[in-house]
């Protein structure tokens, strides 16, 4: 049985020029970097999503919760598009791998984000919001790299012909 590159998990053929430039793009800069621009646009969702919530006078606490999670969504999708490889395994697995290093980045972030927000930084929540997502992105880089989005033994290794 003959097995296709991507069931290997290959990454697709890049688009071509000037049908896809955020592709394009993509694909020429190192994966730290195709991260830390995807991590930006999460950012930018975050702070946006927070802003607005709490100007609807949620606590900044509560407006954190649901800014991450629209945060996550984003970046889930972008970093499965644009940073990382197919690891080959579904859609369905990666994702619930994704949540769990997502969860475990999200709370260094929102526990960073609560004792600045809820001490030092009361009047300036936003601040709070950028120093708690540095320190979640540390986590969730090697996380997203080593768990989420790799290889699968069966992408990872050829097959021997039978």
């Amino acid at each position: 049985m003959r097995v296709s590159k991507a069931e290997y998990g290959a990454r697709p053929a890049p688009a071509i020029a000037g049908h896809d430039p955020v592709r394009n793009v993509a694909e020429v800069l190192p994966r730290p970097l195709r991260f830390l621009g995807v991590g930006g646009l999460g950012l930018v969702t975050d702070l946006a999503i927070f802003t607005l919530v709490i100007a609807h006078g949620l606590p900044p606490l509560v407006a954190r919760l649901i800014s991450l999670g629209v945060a996550t969504l984003v970046t889930w999708r972008l970093n499965r598009a644009l940073t990382f490889d197919r690891s080959g395994r579904r859609q369905a697995d990666e994702a619930m791998r994704y949540a769990a290093v997502a969860a475990a980045a999200q709370a260094v972030s929102y526990g960073a984000f609560a004792v600045l927000v809820m001490t030092v930084l009361a009047a300036a929540p936003q601040l709070a919001v950028l120093i708690g997502a540095a320190a979640g992105a540390l986590v969730s880089y090697s996380g997203q790299a080593l768990f989420a989005f790799r290889p699968c033994r069966a992408a990872a290794a050829p097959r021997s012909p039978a």
